[in-house]
């Protein structure tokens, strides 16, 4: 493909509650075995393109580590290959990234050594299946600057969290507002981007001059009248995981046998660094039904739609019920759990109590695993 890849991966977001204290968005666990970072990676290897950047600033630790070997999406290559930039002090510059625009210009030399014509810019906290060859197609017949994926939600959805569009008969933009109080629109943008290299180094040295730091507001919304900006309306599953409530229904998504089936069974793969784990133990008694377990776990009591992550050990006689529970968690026995997160090495004690009432819980415990 003619292109290489941006994901913007650094973002701190408040409204994952206690999840992104101590990983990035773009680093949660998502369907059991997978990051969120993996489907956006997945989608460009998938589409043949062979050079990208990934962005990353905020609690980045367990993302670099999960980044660290590019051999799991087919990035271990000698032209091209995946790249990780984190903010560095140089004489020029001091500061962190101050937005998503500013991000790229710190590492404007990445576009600028490159040689593809166009860019594919995406975030790394959404949860789709795209192959960017068609984007790009669409893109260069409609002759656009710019072209924005984007997504009808169903009428009635909450969509001002999102950036929302309105399109004319034509596809293209006619206005852009990013997270509107009172949305006129149902089209949102899934933040999916396509631009020529040189016109997205031009914009971004442009915006740098004017202190101008947000992708969003400072390319796409302030020249919108100025440049041919087309929307390509996606129809396949897509969900942003920027909540905590959104990840929780992203995961369960995950339990409908269409969504595995087109996620898991249907060509191309999604891909990510593999453990080198046992398959999961069901010992004598257990009761499981429609839930994802994990490779490493070891399960007692009764499961119910749910999804466990890896190394997970559930107790004897406990109670799983619509509840989410990553990695490397240990659950005493008689414990009940339901509509809950609950958090990776985490230790529950046996017979305790944990359901969400009101929305979703996220459960927290830091218990010593081994008591003498």
């Amino acid at each position: 493909m003619r292109a290489i890849g941006i994901i913007l991966a650094g973002g701190n977001n408040r409204k994952m509650r206690e999840l992104s204290q101590k990983r990035a968005v773009c680093a949660m666990p998502i369907a059991g075995s997978y990051r969120s970072i993996d489907f956006a990676l997945s989608n460009m290897t998938n589409s043949h393109i062979q050079k990208v950047g990934v962005l990353t600033q905020y609690n980045a630790g367990s993302l670099n580590e999960h980044l660290s070997s590019s051999k799991w999406w087919d990035f271990g290559r000698k032209q091209g290959g995946l790249f990780v930039f984190t903010p560095t002090v140089t004489a020029d510059n001091n500061f962190w990234y101050r937005g998503t625009a500013d991000a790229i210009y710190q590492n404007l030399s990445f576009l600028k050594n490159s040689h593809e014509p166009y860019v594919v810019i995406t975030s790394g906290d959404c949860v789709y299946k795209m192959d960017y060859n068609r984007v790009l197609e669409y893109h260069i017949e409609k002759k656009a600057d710019v072209t924005v994926v984007c997504k009808e939600m169903p009428s009635g959805s909450s969509v001002e969290r999102y950036g929302t569009l309105r399109l004319d008969e034509d596809n293209r933009v006619e206005d852009f507002e990013e997270k509107p109080v009172v949305a006129r629109s149902d089209t949102i943008s899934c933040g999916i981007y396509v631009i020529r290299r040189r016109l997205l180094i031009e914009m971004i040295e442009r915006c740098a001059m004017e202190d101008r730091y947000d992708f969003v507001k400072d390319i796409l919304i302030r020249y919108k009248n100025q440049k041919r900006i087309y929307g390509y309306k996606m129809k396949e599953y897509w969900r942003n995981i920027a909540t905590a409530e959104d990840y929780f229904a992203a995961n369960m998504d995950f339990l409908k046998p269409e969504i595995r089936n087109f996620f898991f069974k249907q060509y191309p793969d999604i891909y990510s660094r593999v453990d080198d784990l046992p398959p999961a133990k069901y010992n004598v008694g257990v009761r499981v039904s429609n839930s994802l377990i994990s490779s490493g776990c070891i399960v007692n009591g009764t499961v119910e739609d749910s999804v466990i992550f890896k190394k997970t050990f559930i107790g004897n006689n406990c109670y799983i019920k619509n509840s989410i529970i990553l990695n490397d968690v240990y659950i005493g026995d008689n414990t009940h759990i339901e509509n809950c997160i609950v958090e990776s090495r985490d230790t529950i004690r046996a017979n305790s109590f944990y359901k969400g009432e009101d929305g979703i819980k996220i459960v927290i415990e830091r218990n010593e695993r081994y008591i003498i």
